[in-house]
């Protein structure tokens, strides 16, 4: 069961009645995730968030967030995509992002440089997994490069099995991909599109050099 838009919310009050105003679907969404939280029925919680990337889609299990999706991605092949590969009781609940929210806002503001969130690994397994695991040590504001992560990930000669680790992290900006280049200092590639990556790191650069004071 994915109830996870105002469309969604329409069907469920009946063809012929006047849609609910914007307040009023905001609040049978909190009920309903109230609800499914209080019969378990709700195992991924997901919220949309402002940011100057575009918007963004966040996904978080009990175990921790499992998901981040740019705007160039459809919202309903993210949200179909989770159904099948974590649960299919996937569900619109923002007070559970409430910390993601924050946190995500802190670092695009430039007053976080380290994520304290927990993440749930399971849309990535075996030595992807180490990969993006490596790609978490990166420090803020510096660079790495795909042969790098590959032998902190065990697999020196896996370069281009590491670059394809990078290209589906399925945790964007808190597992930062941005910052893996390739040997010559050129970008490389992104799954959010170049122009994401260089104002990710063009961001974190303003941010070492005297930006926002930074308190993550």
């Amino acid at each position: 069961m994915i109830a996870a838009s105002d469309d969604h919310l329409g069907r469920d009050l009946g063809a012929g009645i006047a849609a609910p105003s914007a307040q009023t679907r905001t609040q049978l969404r909190a009920r309903l995730a109230e609800r499914a939280t209080e019969e378990r029925l709700l195992d991924v919680a997901y919220a949309t968030v402002d940011s100057p990337l575009g918007e963004l889609v966040v996904a978080t299990t009990p175990s921790g967030v499992v998901r981040l999706a740019f705007a160039n991605e459809a919202r309903d092949v993210v949200l179909g995509d989770l159904a099948r590969r974590v649960s299919p009781r996937v569900l619109e609940a923002p007070a559970r992002l409430d910390t993601t929210r924050r946190e995500l806002d802190e670092y695009f503001d430039g007053h976080r440089t380290r994520f304290d969130l927990t993440l749930d690994w399971a849309l990535t397994t075996g030595f992807r997994r180490e990969v993006l695991a490596a790609t978490s040590r990166i420090p803020y504001g510096h660079t790495s490069n795909y042969r790098s992560v590959a032998t902190a990930a065990g697999s020196p000669r896996a370069v281009r099995a590491a670059g394809t680790a990078l290209a589906t992290n399925p945790i964007p900006i808190v597992v930062p991909c941005h910052r893996v280049l390739r040997s010559d200092g050129t970008l490389g590639g992104y799954g959010g599109g170049i122009e994401r990556k260089e104002e990710l790191l063009r961001l974190e650069a303003s941010t070492r050099a005297g930006g926002p004071a930074a308190n993550g």
